[in-house]
């Protein structure tokens, strides 16, 4: 395990479309006519490679989701797109079988992508509008790109708050404080998680200013924490109160 986690991630087959600085060298046509695709134009592109399976590297993906926990940075030392997401919570809800496929689908198309296209909007606006350096050179953020820093942000946050935590879910659910810090430092490690690896994202594009903006939201993260210990806010409980009575 230590040999491979020492090792260079696996090569990419799409190298070639992957990262977001190849097209922006300023070499050759290919780059010129890249420059030139309507938002419309990128978006159909993207969604023709959704379906095309044999550009999928899974072993990739696999080394992706152990370095997101271990070394973040290493992710986007490499430049690549890559998605990933999972599920959790529902067997300990006590689900029977189509609120555990409804739960699926909550978690899959409102948590992660619901939720994920409105952070992505936000940062693809943001990015492009007040963090582009001066001049600009036609380099862009694209929205395949902000997404993907979502998915991969969203990936470590998803394990460990639907699938680590239900090990002490009866702990973390009873009315202790012991309890209720577990809880709360599971949810304050994964969302600083978030914030890390959104910041790795964008800081991985040299034609970004000022990306450290991006770990601002930590202060508030450990705010909020503090607030939680001091008033006996439960987010986990929280969380499945919300799942067991508005969403199942």
């Amino acid at each position: 395990m230590a040999s491979y986690m020492n090792s260079s991630p696996p090569p990419s087959p799409t190298s070639s479309i992957s990262s977001p600085l190849h097209h922006r060298d300023g070499h050759g046509t290919d780059s010129k006519r890249e420059a030139r695709l309507s938002a419309s134009a990128k978006r159909q592109k993207y969604l023709r490679r959704l379906f095309k399976f044999r550009q999928m590297d899974f072993e990739y993906a696999f080394w992706q989701m152990i370095y997101l926990f271990v070394a973040p940075q290493k992710v986007y030392r490499n430049f690549q797109y890559r998605k990933l997401s999972s599920i959790g919570f529902a067997f300990a809800l006590g689900l029977h079988f189509f609120g555990f496929i409804k739960f699926i689908l909550w978690v899959v198309f409102v948590d992660c992508i619901g939720v994920g296209l409105l952070i992505a909007s936000m940062f693809w606006f943001v990015t492009n509008r007040y963090m582009i350096l001066s001049p600009p050179r036609g380099q862009d953020v694209e929205f395949g790109y902000a997404f993907d820093v979502h998915l991969n942000a969203f990936f470590p946050l998803l394990m460990i708050l639907h699938l680590f935590q239900l090990i002490f879910l009866s702990l973390i659910n009873g009315n202790s404080f012991i309890g209720m810090f577990f809880g709360n430092t599971l949810w304050l490690i994964a969302l600083i998680y978030y914030v890390y690896i959104t910041f790795l994202g964008y800081s991985a594009l040299p034609y970004l200013k000022n990306t450290r903006t991006f770990l601002f939201p930590v202060m508030a993260v450990l705010l909020i924490y503090v607030l939680s210990l001091v008033f006996h806010w439960n987010f986990t409980k929280g969380l499945c109160y919300f799942y067991e009575y508005r969403v199942l």
